[in-house]
């Protein structure tokens, strides 16, 4: 079973009609807690896969970053959604939502601590060991950096990585957004990090606000963010990259142009 190819975009029910139309699509994600396990899944889903379109599902309640153990259910549901849409793998974000039973509503960062490097390796283990397929994990964007940080974003990474066996999932308007906000060089980190490793890249939309750079998802994807990720695959271009977009969606022919952009940057062929 392959891995996500091309250009893929990020499927919400409020643009399935969008989705469904595009030609040369060959992949999309789906936030596996919005899909049902006790029935079918969606009927745009089922569609999309007997075009032979790959669904992966992307997790953002595991808290994989927790001090807690991940809970057994929601890895379940994990597993379970993934067999559903017979996924090649599934995605969820190095952080954490929940602490003290108390529940974030956002994804937080974590400190970069070897205490926080073993919490990470220690989760990830537990859902491998249930999942039907590997796992990638997403870094996610942060405003700030904890004041007990021991390692840098690289060495962090690439620790967790090595331990877990793990696949990478590269949010290159992320690296961005971190660059911008920490006052450090995207590139630097680029080089540092083991791509071959990236089993497909996300790409979004941000804006500047309060003197920090947004991941909003609701804005266009910058130029900066279109250079950036052009800067990457010609280091080493990963087999895919996936436009996300959650809310304030633009006409069909601006995010068409939009995934034209992501394919142009990327090399990949166009899927509009």
């Amino acid at each position: 079973m392959t891995g996500p190819h091309g250009v893929g975009i990020g499927w919400r029910p409020e643009i399935a009609g969008f989705v469904a139309e595009l030609p040369g699509l060959r992949f999309v994600e789906v936030i596996a807690e919005s899909v049902p396990i006790t029935g079918p899944p969606p009927d745009a889903l089922v569609e999309l896969r007997q075009r032979g379109v790959t669904v992966v599902p992307h997790g953002v309640r595991l808290s994989l970053g927790g001090a807690e153990p991940v809970e057994p259910a929601r890895v379940a549901h994990l597993a379970a959604v993934a067999e559903l849409l017979a996924a090649p793998l599934v995605s969820e974000h190095i952080a954490f939502v929940r602490a003290g039973g108390l529940e974030a509503g956002h994804l937080l960062p974590l400190p970069r601590t070897r205490e926080a490097v073993d919490a990470v390796c220690a989760n990830v283990a537990r859902a491998q060991a249930e999942l039907p397929v590997p796992i990638a994990l997403e870094p996610i964007a942060a405003l700030f950096d904890w004041p007990d940080d021991e390692l840098d974003e690289a060495a962090f990474l690439s620790e967790i990585l090595a331990r877990t066996d793990a696949l990478l999932l590269l949010d290159i308007a992320n690296v961005h957004a971190n660059a911008v906000n920490r006052g450090t060089d995207p590139l630097a980190l680029l080089d540092r990090l083991p791509l071959e490793r990236v089993a497909y890249l996300h790409v979004a939309g941000g804006a500047e606000q309060g003197g920090f750079y947004h991941d909003t998802h609701t804005d266009p994807v910058s130029p900066a963010v279109l250079d950036l990720l052009t800067e990457l695959c010609a280091r080493h271009r990963p087999p895919a990259v996936l436009l996300e977009r959650d809310g304030r969606y633009p006409p069909a022919p601006e995010l068409r142009a939009e995934l034209d952009a992501v394919a142009a940057a990327t090399g990949f062929p166009l899927v509009t």
